[in-house]
């Protein structure tokens, strides 16, 4: 119960389920659309959906802020790799959040004259930024990561009984193909936060690439992909330790 009541306590958290609300609407009215719903009943699921995403901008007020104090910390990071990735990370994040607060003031009738095709497509731009950055900061992560079980398991003499059972009339490139994929699943395995980012940064990927018309997937497909992010950034909330630092 306690997780819970911290979990609701913050902005951020309620954004996350009014965000899982939202794409589980998507997903849900893509299904009602394949099964041939009315057009009432699916009218009542995009209006639902709409309502929730302009709760989301709501919640997300003030946020970009947050996004350049995070970016002015992650300047200070030792790692000249991570402290590129990262800091751009969130100014790309905070850059996405202003343009987001903009649109939330054009269909919240408070700006009736802004263009929000113009803005929206801003918006999906620096978030597709944003997350080619954190997807290059996992890549980065992982790959020292396997270098040091390499490292630690050449130490060890592990996996020699595998070579030394080959065939040497076996290609050489499908054993380490075969021993690279065995080192990438017992790092992730050993490594939940840098999974759980992996996988949510790649599910929001294809969000921006198929609003940005880059690679058309389909409503349905979308949604999922949002739902599933949005679960694992609750996750991470119920369970700090499951939040890639820094």
């Amino acid at each position: 119960m306690e997780p819970w009541v911290r979990f609701s306590a913050q902005s951020q958290a309620r954004e996350r389920l009014l965000r899982a609300a939202q794409y589980a609407c998507a997903l849900a009215a893509d299904a009602l659309r394949r099964n041939g719903a009315s057009a009432a009943a699916l009218a009542s699921v995009r209006r639902l959906e709409a309502h929730l995403g302009l709760g989301r901008k709501l919640l997300r007020l003030g946020s970009a802020a947050e996004a350049v104090e995070a970016a002015k910390r992650a300047m200070h990071l030792s790692d000249t790799v991570l402290r590129f990735c990262v800091t751009l990370g969130h100014l790309n994040r905070a850059l996405y959040l202003a343009c987001d607060n903009v649109l939330w003031a054009g269909k919240s009738g408070l700006v009736p004259s802004v263009d929000q095709e113009k803005w929206s497509h801003r918006s999906f731009r620096y978030f597709l930024f944003a997350l080619v950055l954190n997807l290059g900061r996992d890549a980065y992560e992982l790959r020292v990561l396997l270098e040091r079980e390499a490292g630690g398991k050449r130490a060890k003499g592990g996996d020699s009984a595998l070579q030394a059972r080959a065939d040497p009339r076996l290609q050489q490139l499908g054993l380490r193909l075969q021993l690279q994929l065995r080192l990438l699943l017992r790092v992730l395995r050993k490594n939940p936060p840098l999974l759980l980012d992996l996988v949510r940064n790649l599910c929001d990927l294809f969000i921006p690439l198929d609003k940005l018309g880059l690679y058309r997937t389909s409503p349905g497909f979308v949604g999922l992909c949002g739902l599933t992010s949005s679960v694992l950034s609750i996750l991470t909330i119920l369970h700090p330790w499951l939040k890639l630092k820094p």
